[in-house]
């Protein structure tokens, strides 16, 4: 089993810390930078104060396993989202994503977007959901996919429906 980088706590802004916990052993992941980069963006986007979030990359069997537990889907995803129950004066502590670097992987490759692209996807995606974001029904899915193409077209990537 290859040795998997260290969790590594990055502090964005004095308005933002991001924790990036890589237990993925596949190659050519994004660099911590980067997906740091995309988390804040929503937080800019949106407006919010200090916050926190942990975001995991995982392979496949932890992906499987929460998705069963929390959504009772038994196969693996590409992000869940975890919102955190707490309320604390000075800090907003949004929760956890947890992204599946295999299945982002193999969507990637299916819809012809590089893997950093959908990776972005993924992370903007995620984040919109700890902010209260969702996608159960048409209103809600076309506010919340405009909100992720115009974060991503910050950084240079096409529209992720399109």
């Amino acid at each position: 089993m290859p040795t998997l980088p260290s969790s590594t706590r990055v502090a964005v802004t004095k308005a933002m810390t991001v924790e990036v916990q890589v237990a993925s052993a596949l190659n050519g992941l994004p660099d911590q930078t980067s997906i740091v980069d995309w988390a804040d963006s929503v937080r800019v986007m949106l407006g919010t104060g200090a916050s926190e979030v942990c975001i995991r990359i995982v392979d496949e069997s932890e992906a499987q396993t929460l998705n069963a537990r929390y959504r009772q889907l038994d196969k693996p995803t590409n992000v869940l989202s975890f919102a955190a129950d707490v309320d604390t004066p000075d800090l907003q502590l949004l929760g956890d994503i947890v992204i599946c670097a295999p299945v982002v992987e193999r969507e990637a490759s299916e819809q012809q977007k590089s893997l950093a692209h959908h990776f972005a996807h993924m992370v903007v995606h995620g984040m919109l959901h700890l902010h209260g974001y969702d996608h159960e029904n048409d209103e809600e899915a076309e506010e919340m996919e405009n909100l992720e193409a115009v974060v991503l077209a910050g950084f240079g990537i096409a529209h992720p429906y399109r």
